[in-house]
């Protein structure tokens, strides 16, 4: 497993900063997880409560950090400093040289290629300055908006899985892509 970290890479894109979760984010990450599809294709709680957003802040991102096993990003717009959206990387505990990718996007971000562009920021940080061999995408089948991220990024599609991830107690079909750092363009 990674060295315990204290601070987040910061990285930058032309449009975008992905930057650590801050207390100024907490208001705007509520606000986004009230999105009936943020909901319908993530894990977030519902009813996403205002306390959920702190523990995301304050507890999620920095304890997933400070072991090296999570790694969550804030995206924002670098001009405005506006939400966009959040990235996480997180490592398999049987296979740290392993990790999974998410994303999710506010509402009103979607449909500008924000999230195509952080992801290919956070999948090249994490196959060259992190070192991993395997990024995995999953996502519940159905979730077009999510796959056809990955496959802009370049993530190869492997399959379905069935009955493979729990969504709050039901056990659902997942979608799954990997990218290695030879896919890197």
């Amino acid at each position: 497993m990674e060295e315990p970290r204290s601070e987040l890479v910061t990285l930058t894109t032309d449009r975008l900063v992905l930057r650590a979760p801050r207390e100024s984010d907490i208001d705007a990450i509520f606000e986004a997880c009230q999105d009936d599809e943020i909901q319908r294709w993530t894990v977030v709680p519902i009813p996403y409560r205002r306390a959920d957003a702190e523990f995301f802040v304050r507890t999620l991102a920095p304890e997933g950090l400070g072991k090296g096993s999570e790694f969550i990003w804030c995206v924002v717009e670098r001009d405005t400093g506006r939400l966009v959206g959040a990235q996480a990387v997180t490592r398999f505990a049987a296979d740290p040289d392993s990790a999974s990718v998410g994303w999710w996007t506010v509402k009103e971000q979607r449909s500008h290629g924000y999230t195509v562009e952080a992801a290919r920021a956070v999948a090249r940080w994490a196959l060259t300055e992190l070192g991993l061999r395997r990024l995995q995408w999953l996502a519940y089948v159905g979730n077009d908006g999510s796959r056809a991220v990955a496959e802009r990024v370049g993530y190869r599609y492997e399959g379905t899985l069935r009955s493979y991830a729990d969504q709050r107690g039901v056990f659902r079909d997942s979608w799954v892509a990997s990218l290695l750092p030879s896919d890197l363009d």
